[in-house]
C-alpha cells in the first residue's frame, strides 16, 4: 500500500501510503520487547519450517473455464473505467505457462492522445513487494544469504530500539512484518525529504511491539532488508535486481529506479481525484524504500514474471530462481489479520505475499500496491491452477484493480460474478484507507476562540532526535511558519485557538489540515507537538 489496504484498518494515518496497499489480507472468499529471554543464538522460527506449501487439490478449472473469463474481460474493465473514470488499465493474463490476455485501456495521461497498451510502463507500489521477495529468493538460491539469516550478521550499523531484536532479526521477518517495528514506520520521514540511510538509522527510536509475536506492515522494515541482501550481494537493490529477475526474463522495462519509469517513452502517468474530477498528479520519488515501492514494469514484463512464478522459478524451461527459495515465500509467516467473524479465516502474510487458502484448498497469493498521489495495482496468483492475473492502473486507489481481478477469477469459477465486486471494493478500500484525520476540524476555529501569545513566546528552534530540527518563525506581519526536515521544507501556521494552529500537511500520507499545539509555561513555549507526527509518541518537539 505502499501499502495500505487493511480489513482491519491497515495503516494508522494519512492515506494509503507510498508503497501501497495489500488487501489479500481481508480473507475474502476471492481474491522493546518485553519478556523476551530467549538465548540470543535462538533459531529464527521459520528455520524448521519446511519450504514447500500444503498439497494442493486438483486442478478445478478448466481451459474452457478460463478462456470464458477471459473473453469478459474487456468488458470488466471498460465498465470499472466508465463507472470511476479511472484514466488508463492495463491488464495481463497468464494460464499454463501461456499469455492469454495482455491489452491496454483509456489513455497514459488525461488531456494527451497516447493510449495505454500492454507495454506501457506504470509505477508498481506495492506490487515491488513480491518482485522483491522474487529477487531475494534468487540470492538465497545462490547461497549468497539465507532467509533466517541475522540483518545484524550483515549490517553493522543495524538497529532497532531492543536490543535483542537488533541482534536476531532476519530477512524473514522483516519480509513478514513480524519485526514489532509500528505499521508503515519511516514513511512519514520520507514525506519530509530524508534520506534512505536517514530513515533507517532512525527505525531504532521508533517504539516496538512483541517480536515475532505481532504483525505491522512496514515499506522501510522491508526496505532494510533488500538492501542488506545487495550488500551480501556486493551491489546496488536496482543491480541486484535487474541481474537475478529482469535481465534473465527478458523484463527491459522493469526497474527498481524512478530514473528509468521517468524517462520512458511509454509510461502512464499518476491522477488523482479532486471534487468528481481526475487531474494528472505527480508521485513522491520511492527509490528511498525500492525494494518494498519504487518499482516499475508493465503488464507485458509481468506476465514473464508470472510465468516464472506459475512455473516454481523456471522460464522457458530454465530454472531461474530456486524453487525452495521461491516455495519459502509463499507459506504463512505471520498472522496478518484475525478472522473477521466466527466461521471466517485469518489473513496471513508470507514473504512479500498475502497468502491465504480458499473454500477449495487452493493457495491463493496476491498484492495490491498503491500510491494515493497516483496508482493503484494488483496481482492474484492461483499457483495450483497455474493462473494469474495482474491489472495495473494510473489513478489513485479506489478499488478498480482488485474488483477487475475478482470478478475475473469469480466468472472463471462460477461462469459470473456472484457479488458485484467494483462496489465491494470501492467501499472496501475506503474503508481500509484510514486516513488519521484529526477529529478536529481545523478549518473551522471556534467562535468563544482564545487569541494567540505573543510571537516571541513561540518562535525558536526546537529539537527532535527523530524527526530533527523546527524551527518556527514570524514575519512583521505575524505570519507564523513552521520549517522541518532536511530541505527546509516551510509550512505556514494558521491560528486555531489558544496555543493551537493549524497547518497543512504534504506528500503520499496528507491528511489535510492537522494540529500544531504548542506547551508553555513561565511565559515561553517549551515544546511544541504536532498532530500528524505523533502516532507513535514521536511527534513532540523540546525547545
Amino acid at each position: 500500500m505502499a501499502g495500505r489496504s487493511r480489513g482491519r484498518r491497515l495503516g494508522r494515518r494519512g492515506r494509503m501510503g507510498v508503497a501501497g496497499v495489500y488487501l489479500g489480507v481481508l480473507g475474502l472468499a476471492v481474491p522493546g520487547c518485553a519478556g523476551m529471554d530467549a538465548a540470543a543464538d535462538s533459531p529464527s522460527p521459520t528455520a524448521s519450517l519446511a519450504a514447500t506449501p500444503p498439497r494442493q487439490p486438483p486442478p478445478q478449472l478448466t481451459e474452457a473455464q478460463v478462456n470464458t473469463a477471459v473473453g469478459k474481460l474487456d468488458g470488466l474493465v471498460e465498465n470499472a473505467m466508465r463507472d470511476t473514470g479511472v484514466p488508463g488499465v492495463a491488464v495481463g493474463v497468464v494460464y499454463r505457462d501461456k499469455v492469454v490476455y495482455h491489452k491496454g485501456f483509456g489513455v497514459r495521461e488525461l488531456g494527451k492522445s497516447a493510449k495505454v497498451d500492454s507495454g506501457t510502463v506504470f509505477q508498481l507500489a506495492s506490487l515491488s513487494k513480491p518482485l522483491a521477495s522474487t529477487v531475494v529468493s534468487g540470492a538465497v538460491g545462490q547461497k549468497v544469504i539465507g532467509w533466517d539469516e541475522r540483518i545484524a550478521s550483515h549490517d553493522s550499523g543495524f538497529a532497532l530500539k531492543d536490543s535483542y531484536v537488533t541482534g536476531n532479526v532476519t530477512v524473514a521477518d522483516l519480509f513478514s512484518h513480524r519485526s514489532g517495528l509500528p505499521d508503515h514506520a519511516g514513511d512519514l520521514l520520507q514525506d519530509l525529504g530524508y534520506s534512505r540511510d536517514d530513515i533507517l538509522h532512525r527505525l531504532r527510536l521508533e517504539p516496538l511491539t512483541p517480536f515475532r509475536a505481532s504483525y505491522a506492515y512496514t515499506n522501510y522494515g522491508l526496505t532494510e532488508a533488500g538492501e542488506t541482501v545487495a550488500g551480501a550481494a556486493k551491489t546496488s537493490w536496482p543491480k541486484l535486481a535487474d541481474k537475478t529477475l529482469f535481465e534473465p526474463l527478458g523484463m527491459d522495462h522493469s526497474s527498481y529506479e524512478r530514473a528509468d519509469y521517468d524517462k520512458a517513452g511509454d509510461k502512464a502517468s499518476a491522477h488523482v481525484e479532486v471534487d468528481g474530477h481526475w487531474k494528472r498528479s505527480t508521485t513522491e520519488n520511492a527509490d528511498s524504500q525500492a525494494p518494498a515501492g519504487g518499482a516499475s514494469s508493465s503488464v507485458d514484463d509481468l506476465d514473464k514474471w508470472m510465468r516464472l512464478q506459475l512455473d516454481d522459478g523456471k522460464f522457458d524451461g530454465k530454472q531461474v530462481i530456486d524453487a525452495a527459495a521461491l516455495n519459502e515465500t509463499r507459506v504463512p509467516h505471520s498472522i496478518a489479520s484475525p478472522p473477521l467473524a466466527s466461521a471466517g479465516e485469518p489473513g496471513f502474510y508470507g514473504l512479500g505475499w498475502n497468502v491465504r487458502y480458499d473454500e477449495l484448498g487452493r493457495l491463493r497469493l496476491s498484492h495490491s500496491g498503491a500510491f494515493e498521489l497516483g496508482a493503484a495495482t494488483s496481482v492474484t496468483l492461483l499457483p495450483g491452477e497455474r493462473l494469474g492475473i495482474v491489472v495495473l492502473t494510473n489513478g489513485q486507489p479506489i478499488g478498480v484493480p482488485e474488483a477487475v481481478s475478482a470478478a475475473f477469477l469469480d466468472i472463471a469459477q462460477n461462469g459470473r460474478q456472484t457479488v458485484d465486486w467494483l462496489p465491494f471494493y470501492r467501499k472496501v478500500v475506503q474503508a481500509a484507507a484510514y486516513t488519521g484525520i484529526s477529529p478536529t476540524n481545523y478549518a473551522k476555529p471556534p467562535k468563544n476562540a482564545t487569541p494567540a501569545k505573543a510571537d516571541d513566546v513561540y518562535t525558536g528552534t526546537y529539537a527532535n532526535d527523530y524527526y530533527g530540527p523546527l524551527t518556527v518563525t514570524s514575519d512583521d506581519k505575524g505570519h507564523f511558519s513552521m520549517t522541518l526536515g532536511p530541505d527546509k521544507m516551510s509550512f505556514p501556521l494558521t491560528h486555531y485557538t489558544g496555543d493551537t494552529f493549524s497547518y497543512q500537511t504534504r506528500g503520499e500520507n496528507a491528511v489535510g489540515l492537522s494540529g500544531v499545539t504548542f506547551h508553555t509555561r513561565s511565559g515561553k513555549a517549551t515544546s511544541v507537538t504536532i498532530e500528524h507526527l505523533d502516532a507513535n509518541k514521536l511527534g513532540t518537539f523540546t525547545r
